[in-house]
């Protein structure tokens, strides 16, 4: 195969053309190929009036190597090939099929691989299946009462099912597993096109398809899904793990128990600090959500408010803060809403979330600063769950229950708004006018109003006097980091870390990614006989 890269398209271009333009650039007829595939699809919006598609494709032709000699471009090269290779089986023997807990990325994705090896994977979901979740956190969003085991943050598929489906990441992936998810994606659902378009996403309505089909199959091979199964306590003899307790009392004996518990499961992490699994306070970042017309992003970004074949605009903003902190803007959602995302009562964050289309009106983000143990007022490994429950607390009380709401320019002013303006709010949850500089410590507040302004520079009209703010954005990332070795096994043996709860990834993508590590590190250590 042939690899070019840089070619550049007009956004209107057919397939045709891409293939003319392909030809042209190896110096061949176009006659000659006998395959392509695009590996890579990036929109480059520098230049406004001449916005344009950038691909890095992939050829089979005829007398390849003299071919790439002849073309004398240094875009053009032989493609190397680098496959995911998930490894042998290793000796050890289980006694027991091993325990997943958790229906998130990484918990589903670590399932599906053990099981396509024959390892019969159980896998614990404290929620409801992904059909009565949504049921139930639309409920919930209508005004009815939270239920803590299964809402936003608990159930089939995890946090990531209410969100815009995001699967970009920045992890290096010199083995390949961006890739395999990627494909696994596909083969269970999702759009071909995610496998080469510059940042990828699915969006909450077909992802809860996908994380049903990833159920289905794990059942097929022989694994088992239990919803509504609240793996409440660990059971630990001489450091190994001896059983897990679900419920009030259930024991469940297994020599492999993999945590993709997901960063929410606060009294998960309760249960395994007494337990003397060991753990620490780790930096996240919390803020606000800020909702603007997707209008003003698109214009900013393309030029034009004309989105149709270009797709709804995103951003990505970053400042330093004269304070010493640092502010960014996070899960970006173009044509999404703002969700009440609580999982515990008395408490309240946000989060964004998108269909695939992503055709709603407004577009969302984060607004949020790093924070550090030395923020969280306390000591111990779950100090910065601690944090979060005040910030949420403050949340809960500031918006009586709904979400917090504010103007941008009232919250400058430190004044509750009474009306909205020209931005539609676009919420999943009831909302109330609050003063949301109540919520927030002072350096936060401070932040994000200095980061507004700064981004204003960026993109004209993100300080927008109208321009809605929420809060509290608190579940960016975990606040907790559970320690594992280089064979990715806590101290505790048996136990196995995994994903963005145990603090090893942050986004869909990355917990699948370590999802598929975990499994290999089980694969590779252990055959699955005499069960």
């Amino acid at each position: 195969m042939i690899r070019i890269n840089q070619l550049k398209l007009p956004v209107d271009h057919t397939e045709e053309y891409l293939w003319n333009k392909a030809a042209k650039t190896l110096k061949i007829p176009v006659s000659e190929i006998r395959s392509l595939k695009i590996i890579k699809q990036s929109i480059d919006a520098r230049k406004k009036e001449e916005i344009h598609f950038t691909y890095c494709v992939e050829v089979e032709a005829l007398r390849e190597e003299s071919v790439v000699h002849k073309a004398k471009n240094v875009n053009v090269s032989i493609a190397e090939k680098r496959e995911y290779v998930f490894p042998k089986p290793g000796k050890e023997k289980l006694s027991h099929r091993p325990v997943i807990i958790g229906t998130g990325p990484a918990g589903l994705f670590c399932g599906v691989m053990l099981a396509r090896n024959g390892y019969n994977p159980l896998l614990l979901e404290r929620g409801e299946d992904v059909d009565r979740r949504r049921e139930g956190v639309d409920r919930f969003w209508e005004g009815q009462r939270l239920n803590p085991d299964s809402n936003v943050q608990f159930g089939e598929g995890g946090a990531g099912t209410f969100s815009d489906g995001k699967l970009n990441t920045l992890v290096k992936d010199p083995f390949m597993r961006n890739k395999k998810v990627l494909e696994l994606f596909v083969e269970f659902g999702a759009d071909p096109s995610i496998l080469y378009v510059n940042k990828p996403h699915i969006g909450t309505d077909v992802l809860s398809g996908i994380v049903k089909n990833m159920r289905e199959e794990i059942i097929r091979l022989g694994g088992e899904v239990r919803f509504q199964s609240h793996v409440t306590d660990f059971i630990t003899e001489g450091g190994r793990l001896k059983e897990i307790v679900v419920g009030e009392g259930e024991r469940i004996l297994t020599d492999v128990l993999i945590l993709a518990i997901g960063h929410s499961a606060r009294d998960t992490f309760e249960v395994l600090e007494k337990r003397g699994v060991p753990m620490e306070a780790k930096a996240f970042a919390m803020g606000l959500r800020i909702q603007h017309p997707q209008e003003t992003i698109d214009l900013s970004q393309y030029g034009t408010p004309d989105q149709s074949l270009l797709g709804a605009a995103d951003y990505k903003l970053t400042h330093s803060c004269t304070n010493g902190r640092g502010i960014y803007t996070f899960c970006m959602c173009p044509g999404g809403y703002v969700v009440n995302a609580s999982s515990e009562e008395g408490r309240l964050a946000v989060n964004g979330m998108s269909y695939h289309k992503r055709d709603g009106k407004n577009a969302n983000s984060a607004l949020i600063v790093t924070v550090t143990p030395e923020d969280f007022g306390g000591e111990g490994p779950l100090s910065g769950i601690a944090y979060q429950r005040r910030l949420e607390e403050a949340a809960f009380l500031q918006g009586n229950g709904k979400i917090p709401v504010q103007l941008y320019e009232d919250f400058k002013k430190g004044r509750i708004s009474r009306e909205f303006g020209n931005v539609e709010p676009a919420f999943k949850g009831l909302y109330e006018f609050a003063d949301l500089r109540e919520i927030l410590p002072a350096y936060m507040t401070e932040s994000i109003i200095e980061g507004v302004e700064a981004f204003e520079r960026r993109i004209r009209g993100f300080a927008r006097p109208d321009a809605v703010l929420a809060g509290i954005e608190s579940r960016t990332s975990s606040p907790v980091r559970i320690f594992r070795d280089e064979t990715l096994e806590s101290s505790v043996k048996g136990m196995y870390p995994c994903g963005e709860g145990a603090g090893y990834a942050g986004g869909i993508t990355s917990a699948a990614m370590d999802g598929l590590k975990v499994a290999e590190a089980v694969a590779s250590r252990f055959q699955m006989q005499g069960l």
